[in-house]
């Protein structure tokens, strides 16, 4: 049962971001705390005068409340379940359920973008994937367990928790992934007609990168008869996409020999031969500057290169190395996806980076498309750092 024993009280002017309804609170907006909240506790937030502002989770830590509601409310499993029932509302508006024909895996619930922070979760052919990555959330998971049964009904085959990556070491330590309902070891999701095998348990994330459902399908129109090159392909999501879309030949690179035995087996369900495509275990940095095969296409989705803001600049530098090798890969007239999923390098800075790349390797490139996540992938436009997949596709002459 959820209680609400201390209280956060704000410096004097620093409730303008919740009044723009921003969900963060930050620590050092903090005056004073009456109480003494542990991580995961629900707290509500005042400003210096004492007016109410919001409720949320907290955590001793840079980012110290993440907000739940911007009412006066105590969570219960109604909350919870009108939050979620809300989110599935959403997708059902924008085209993803469970009896989709182009695809039966979503993003069902988008922290931020979704009013939960620190909660996702994803459905992969009934099994639903949750990932908690606040202490609060995942103490809560108990309480929204019969709101996500009764949205989904009897889609649902079962629920995994893989919460222990994404939790706080000193939480997580005391607590395993776990099946809470029922139990799938061969899963198996189709997209825009391709399968794709999603490891669950022991995968990257929650098992596969939905946020990448549209870009795999823009770049499976322009596959037929091209090379294509697909760095850090973990299942091999963009290789089975272009292979099944007629692409002559599909190289895959991943330093993960867990990854590209994942790749390997999609290939093998999709009946792609070896004729057309192979995997290799390398690291991509290595590949690309060893290498001298030129491709038609090459993709660069690297994982988060920064996580913080203090490590933003060595990513910038990374993803500009990166980017220079990638564009030396290309083809005279074909074509460079690149992307960034690291929530501190936004959009411009992203694309000056692209731009210095392209710079520094001395070959003329044309923006034809910006790309971003789709919207089973919500942005809460109070908090524009949701968007956080960036990506271009170059043409590079």
């Amino acid at each position: 049962m959820s209680v609400i024993s201390s209280t956060i009280i704000l410096q004097s002017g620093r409730e303008q971001s919740l009044l723009r309804r921003h969900p963060w609170v930050f620590s050092g907006a903090i005056k004073k705390i009456e109480g003494q909240p542990v991580d995961g506790d629900i707290v509500r937030v005042l400003d210096n005068k004492g007016r109410f502002l919001a409720v949320g989770h907290y955590f001793e830590g840079s980012i110290s409340v993440k907000v739940l509601s911007f009412e006066d409310v105590l969570p219960d499993q109604q909350f919870w379940y009108n939050k979620i029932n809300n989110a599935w509302l959403r997708r059902l508006a924008t085209s993803f359920s469970a009896d989709n024909s182009s695809t039966n895996a979503f993003r069902l619930i988008h922290g931020e973008g979704d009013d939960l922070p620190g909660l996702i979760a994803d459905f992969y052919d009934g099994i639903l994937v949750i990932q908690a990555h606040s202490i609060g959330m995942h103490r809560h998971l108990n309480e929204m367990l019969p709101a996500f049964q009764e949205v989904l009904g009897k889609q649902l085959k079962g629920i995994f928790d893989k919460s222990s990556e994404t939790l706080p070491a000193h939480y997580a330590a005391q607590h395993k992934n776990q099946w809470l309902l029922h139990h799938s070891e061969n899963i198996i999701i189709h997209e825009h007609g391709v399968q794709y095998k999603v490891d669950v348990e022991h995968g990257q994330k929650t098992g596969f990168f939905l946020d990448q459902r549209d870009n795999r399908q823009l770049l499976a129109t322009y596959a037929k008869g091209k090379s294509v090159l697909n760095t850090f392909c973990y299942s091999g999501g963009f290789s089975l996409a272009a292979a099944l879309a007629g692409a002559s030949q599909v190289h895959s690179v991943d330093v993960s020999a867990t990854a590209i035995a994942l790749t390997q087996a999609n290939a093998l369900i999709n009946q792609v031969g070896d004729d057309v495509h192979q995997a290799f275990k390398a690291d991509v940095l290595d590949f690309l500057r060893q290498g001298e095969m030129m491709y038609d296409i090459v993709i660069l989705d690297p994982p988060a290169f920064a996580k913080s803001i203090a490590k933003r600049h060595n990513a910038v530098q990374g993803y500009k190395r990166l980017n220079i090798m990638g564009i030396n890969r290309v083809k005279p007239g074909g074509l460079l996806f690149t992307f960034s999923c690291s929530q501190v390098v936004d959009a411009p800075l992203f694309l000056n980076t692209i731009t210095a790349a392209a710079i520094e390797s001395g070959r003329p490139a044309k923006i034809l498309h910006r790309l971003s996540q789709p919207p089973d992938h919500p942005v809460n436009i109070f908090h524009p750092e949701g968007s956080y997949l960036k990506g271009l596709v170059l043409q590079i002459d």
